[in-house]
């Protein structure tokens, strides 16, 4: 009997680094916190650090825009001197403390100097998230064997985008929610609890993150190619200078070839072409990234309301990255293969098309703002003055004045006179007036009739109030104001005709920890949360009244009897009525240009570049988006329109004009041979095209070579 026996030569597979959860959370959590921090930012600088409007959308856009340019320092840093394990630890704990600062800052107790820990912890949170950005991804990539853990690669990656986006998605629909539903501190929103969470979130991540030590493979630093470019256009620059007119060249950078080689100065040349064409994209992020800012200020001056609740203002935001998880399938299986039945194939032309939608969103955001014009407070003009006249008392008066064009009116019972264009002629005008009644209830009491004068000042308003004081009507002056919140929070106003003092307050009927005590001896306006309130004279409630969103509201309380009481409330300025749901448009419409802009951008980069630039052309990427933020604080500061439907047009017709420039630069490039789109295997094989494992295999093979061909030219130099 023969027996015969096979061996097979198999290689056990690798195992799959059990450090990628540690390096999974920190970016988790880096995430939720950068995101959850961003989304309450613009209404905590206004809310409680009493900056206006303006002054905010700076701050946000200045903070935003040092958050992608320092991932080019931070690659720096890592690359050249401390390694990216360094990295990211010591910048982690530079972002905890921006963290914690913000969030201590926001604790009234404290007394602490909240504008100033702000904006020190806004530097600390772009310095250290700026620093993690393009270390995690790469140092996650390091824990692998390639190409024996390829696939396993892909896998990560695909992990680790999840980790992006779930922290994103998280944070923004939860700290807007901790925000407002939760009151602390006596307070009826709860910010820092909103700053907290994720300040502690990122405390613990850089604890797991630390607790992986034993388990990370730690490249040492190997040089940086962003570096090597500056070094080599910095000599390229110096020997021209020098030897131009005695040894002439073709191209500015063959000058640095005698020292960085052929090799380095001709994906040099492939990367300065590409970033020609970079020069009009920050104009896309100037919009994209207002989301945040001008956005959210446009739709807390809108009603949330749907059915039993209501969309927080800065919850609007969760839309992008919903839509955009449920854009890109459609987009590659719906909208490309549409458009490139009508010519729109190329990379360069999809990006085009996602600018021109970009613009249209602020075509849109502009005729929402003109909607939300119409539901603005009336306010006096320069040259006019404002007059109300409230009547607390159970009967209609007659006034008789001297102004040239309202020479009488009538006040009725319990109600409101208004006049909201008086021309004033001078710098304080003054006008006599006679006020009479035939009512047998204010007869009886010996208030029939009564004089005096009106103050008018252009550019204010001015109101009185009749009211029962010591058997005869008091008149009774104060200043005032129909301008609404900036917040969007209501304001209201009450005016007491009472016998004796008594004790007004108002209590939330969902939240009756949120109650107001009015003094019946001031006429100011008080800003309280939007909602159903009952209306207590000591312990009896004698009314209920709704306070919404953006109204200006005075209550009208007389007591015509002991003990027995009316109440009545006046709409001053009419409560928010557009709906925030007239926002999703165009979210919908920017987050399509986002989908067609960004990712199609990215590829086109990444595809087009030298293997070695790869890495290269991602920081200048991010750049643009900097540039973009300081484009939006330039405009700001400008003022170039006073009216922010006007500045929204504006923004669209630049992003016209902008991709306009880009078309006639897109119709001049010539794509690279050996890498164009045209060329790559995943967009001309089908089966390939819907593979994210193929995908990121191919990309993972390219960035390997793309690390090696960069570290070689390091150590040349």
């Amino acid at each position: 009997m023969v027996s015969t026996r096979f061996e097979v030569n198999s290689t056990p597979p690798v195992r799959y680094p059990r450090s990628i959860f540690f390096i999974i959370s920190n970016e988790f959590s880096e995430r939720f916190n950068y995101y959850g921090m961003r989304t309450v930012l613009a209404l905590y600088l206004t809310q409680k650090l009493s900056y206006t409007t303006d002054t905010a959308t700076v701050i946000y856009h200045i903070f935003t825009s040092l958050a992608y340019f320092f991932p080019m320092m931070g690659a720096i840093l890592a690359d050249s001197w401390l390694g990216k394990f360094k990295t990211i630890l010591y910048l982690s704990m530079v972002y905890c403390a921006g963290s914690t600062l913000i969030a201590l800052g926001a604790i009234p107790p404290l007394n602490l100097p909240a504008t100033s820990m702000t904006v020190l912890g806004l530097l600390f949170i772009a310095v250290g998230s700026g620093g993690i950005k393009p270390c995690v991804s790469a140092f996650g990539g390091d824990q692998f064997k390639l190409p024996e853990q390829a696939a396993q690669l892909a896998k990560f990656f695909s992990l680790f985008y999840f980790a992006i986006n779930a922290g994103s998605l998280i944070s923004t629909t939860l700290t807007p929610i901790l925000r407002e539903d939760v009151h602390c501190f006596g307070d009826s929103s709860c910010f820092p609890l909103a700053f907290g969470v994720p300040a502690v979130l990122m405390i613990m991540s850089i604890v797991i993150f630390v607790c992986g030590r034993t388990l990370y493979t730690i490249k040492k630093p190997s040089g940086n190619m962003i570096v090597l470019v500056f070094k080599c256009i910095g000599n390229a620059l110096t020997v021209r200078s020098k030897e131009r007119s005695a040894n002439p060249r073709d191209h500015w950078l063959d000058y640095a070839e005698s020292k960085y080689g052929k090799g380095i100065v001709s994906d040099i040349k492939s990367l300065m072409k590409i970033l020609i064409l970079y020069i009009p994209l920050p104009v896309f992020w100037a919009l994209f990234d207002q989301q945040g800012s001008r956005w959210t200020f446009q739709a807390t001056r809108m009603n949330g309301e749907v059915g039993g609740f209501t969309i927080k203002p800065d919850q609007m935001q969760v839309i992008n990255p919903l839509l955009i998880l449920a854009f890109i399938p459609i987009f590659e299986s719906f909208v490309y293969p549409v458009l490139a039945k009508i010519g729109i194939r190329r990379p360069l032309q999809k990006l085009s098309f996602g600018g021109l939608l970009a613009g249209a969103a602020f075509v849109l955001s502009g005729f929402v703002e003109i909607a939300l014009d119409r539901t603005n407070a009336v306010l006096p003009a320069g040259h006019e003055a404002q007059l109300r006249v409230f009547n607390g008392l159970p009967c209609d008066y007659r006034f008789h004045t001297d102004m040239p064009n309202l020479t009488s009116f009538s006040v009725p019972s319990r109600g409101v006179f208004e006049a909201l264009h008086i021309d004033v002629p001078s710098n304080s005008t003054t006008f006599q007036f006679r006020a009479e009644t035939a009512e047998i209830s204010c007869v009886r009491d010996n208030m029939t009739e009564f004089s005096g004068t009106f103050y008018l000042n252009p550019g204010n308003a001015v109101s009185y109030f009749i009211s029962r004081k010591g058997g005869k009507s008091s008149f009774v002056e104060f200043a005032d104001t129909a301008e609404k919140h900036r917040n969007g929070l209501p304001r209201m106003r009450l005016l007491a005709n009472v016998r004796t003092p008594k004790h007004v307050l108002l209590r939330h009927n969902w939240n009756a920890d949120l109650v107001y005590n009015i003094s019946l001896n001031r006429y100011d306006q008080m800003t309280v949360t939007d909602g159903e309130y009952g209306v207590f004279v000591g312990d009896r409630q004698i009314a209920n009244v709704k306070l919404s969103l953006g109204g200006v509201y005075t209550l009208l309380l007389d007591e015509f009897l002991e003990n027995e009481f009316n109440l009545q409330t006046h709409v001053i300025t009419p409560s928010n009525s557009v709906h925030m749901l007239w926002l999703v448009p165009q979210y919908v419409v920017i987050t399509a240009g986002e989908v067609m802009f960004s990712i199609t951008g990215l590829e086109f980069s990444y595809s087009q570049a030298p293997e070695s630039m790869k890495s290269v052309i991602q920081a200048f990427w991010l750049l643009t988006v900097a540039i973009g933020n300081m484009l939006v604080v330039f405009i700001a500061e400008a003022k170039f329109v006073q009216s922010q439907s006007l500045e929204f047009f504006l923004f669209a017709a630049l992003m016209f004009l902008d991709m306009g420039l880009f078309m006639i630069l897109a119709m001049r490039y010539r794509y690279s041979n050996s890498s164009s789109l045209d060329s790559i295997e995943v967009q001309t094989n089908p089966k390939k095209m819907n593979d994210p494992l193929a995908i990121s295999d191919s990309l993972s093979e390219r960035s390997a070579k793309s690390t090696t061909y960069a570290n070689e030219a390091f150590r040349e130099d």
